[in-house]
């Protein structure tokens, strides 16, 4: 197996984290899901930095995004499959 540039913790999970320096659009990552030990391929379609989290599906102007099988937000635009979440189009629901 080559090294996984995406971890995503639960099957039902809607974003992952990217876990290599320097994620160009157009990269097939390799994903990886820690549950259950399994993987599949996701385009980036924008530039995503370390740490950050990539959208696995395509998410709707309020859906709830799963992080760890958990509601850690809602979306506040739509999101395609392959983009970046992060504070522009994620919002917590605590406040």
């Amino acid at each position: 197996m080559s090294i996984p540039q995406c971890l995503v913790h639960a099957p039902q999970d809607s974003c992952g984290v990217v876990v290599v320096e320097d994620l160009k659009a157009g990269t097939e990552m390799l994903c990886l899901i820690t549950e259950n030990d399994t993987t599949f391929t996701l385009a980036a379609t924008q530039d995503i930095p370390i740490g950050h989290k990539v959208a696995l599906k395509d998410i709707r102007t309020g859906d709830t995004i799963i992080k760890y099988g958990e509601d850690i937000g809602k979306a506040i635009a739509d999101i395609r499959k392959g983009e970046h979440l992060h504070i522009h189009n994620v919002k917590t629901k605590r406040w």
